[in-house]
């Protein structure tokens, strides 16, 4: 397989360097190092924690809801959800605290795991109604692989959906909000410029999450048009939306958004379960839960980045206060790149494809400036452990 120019295609830094507060790398796509070796995401949380009125906040979303809370019990507000912790602080949050009547659409995984299925009926059975939508599996199955081959994601498709499919189902039943968990621009890396956003035009949310490759990508795979506008909103539902002034907000804006503290909240009101082992990759048990294939797409960033799960988790926990940076580094040391073993015949068996064909698709998105290979095993050039090859 032709080796892909990973570095240029996601404009990643030639010198790789880790934040001084967490330990974050500059080779996460979009996120700026100020003069200070300071990350953005690191900066964003010193704004959240120091400069933001949350009981301003809060009387936004107040605000807000007053608007467009439903006087006959009709749905008011959309949130997608998966079963999962963050998901779930949502929708009760919502339902609890500002009397809304929220309805949960779930984009179904690519292969539910036991833990998976249990959390999402653990959460309708707190009291939620909920309209699962399960993709066609032949259909969902080519796309994956195609992204795998193509995007080194395999998590591309039911990206398409989580972010479609709740604005499908908003303009059907004519519900003014739609409320998705976290700004992931800000709280993970990305410019300042947006630390005060609350919400994103619909088509540019969107837009902003398909990473620049859309639905009708697939159809050189022999994916019909009609079954790709399934996968993303066609221009006449863009419009509707409109029209409709159906709203996209982010519920981080707020409330802080604590990765460890929704955990506890759904853990406490939704009926949430942990896994019994921790997550392939990372230390925590309790997130990305639901699809068998999950630790694919974490393992893909970390070939493609440098940066893996445990990576991610530590970073957040050490901006909210739950680790050390030097806890942060000792568990990247010890599970950052971990292989997840767990499903992998699993994952081969679901895109039809070898393990030679696996591992020449993973080796192909490997960049120079991040991997050397000595006698036939891989190691990334620069660790936050050992910085230096």
């Amino acid at each position: 397989m032709k080796h892909k120019n990973t570095k240029d295609r996601y404009n990643l830094p030639d010198e790789v360097t880790f934040c001084k507060k967490c330990v974050i790398s500059n080779q996460r796509p979009r996120i700026v190092f100020d003069d200070e070796g300071i990350c953005s995401a690191c900066r964003f949380s010193e704004y959240k924690n120091n400069v933001i009125d949350w009981d301003v906040r809060k009387q936004e979303l107040e605000n807000l809801c007053n608007l467009h809370r439903s006087k006959d019990n009709s749905y008011d507000v959309v949130v997608p959800g998966s079963g999962g912790k963050d998901s779930n602080y949502v929708a009760h949050m919502l339902r609890e605290n500002y009397n809304m009547k929220p309805l949960i659409v779930t984009w179904a995984p690519h292969i539910y795991t036991d833990i998976g299925k249990e959390n999402l009926t653990s959460f309708v059975d707190s009291g939620f109604d909920n309209i699962l939508v399960t993709p066609n599996g032949k259909i969902h199955r080519v796309m994956t692989k195609a992204a795998f081959l193509e995007m080194g994601d395999p998590f591309q498709p039911f990206i398409y959906g989580q972010y479609s499919a709740p604005f499908r189902v908003a303009t059907q039943y004519k519900i003014p909000l739609v409320f998705y968990g976290e700004d992931g621009e800000v709280e993970y890396g990305g410019s300042m410029e947006h630390a005060d956003r609350a919400s994103l035009d619909i088509e540019d949310f969107v837009q902003n999450r398909f990473s620049g490759i859309f639905p009708d990508f697939f159809q050189k795979y022999g994916v019909s048009k009609s079954d790709l506008e399934r996968y993303g909103l066609t221009k006449k539902e863009l419009e509707e939306l409109k029209k409709l002034n159906i709203q996209q907000h982010f519920f981080s804006y707020y409330h802080k958004w604590i990765p460890q503290e929704n955990f506890y909240y759904a853990l406490e009101n939704t009926g949430f379960k942990v896994n019994q082992e921790r997550s392939e990759g990372t230390y925590t048990k309790f997130a990305s839960l639901d699809d068998k294939l999950d630790g694919f797409h974490y393992y893909l960033a970390y070939i493609k980045f440098g940066l893996g799960r445990c990576t991610s988790d530590a970073a957040h926990e050490i901006r909210d206060g739950y680790l050390t940076r030097d806890e942060g580094i000792s568990l990247i040391q010890k599970y950052d790149g971990e292989f997840p073993s767990k499903h992998f015949k699993t994952f081969l068996k679901y895109l039809d494809i070898t393990e030679d064909q696996f591992w020449e698709v993973v080796n192909s998105w490997r960049s120079d400036h991040l991997w050397k290979k000595i006698e036939d095993k891989w190691f990334l050039r620069h660790t936050i452990y050992n910085k230096k090859d």
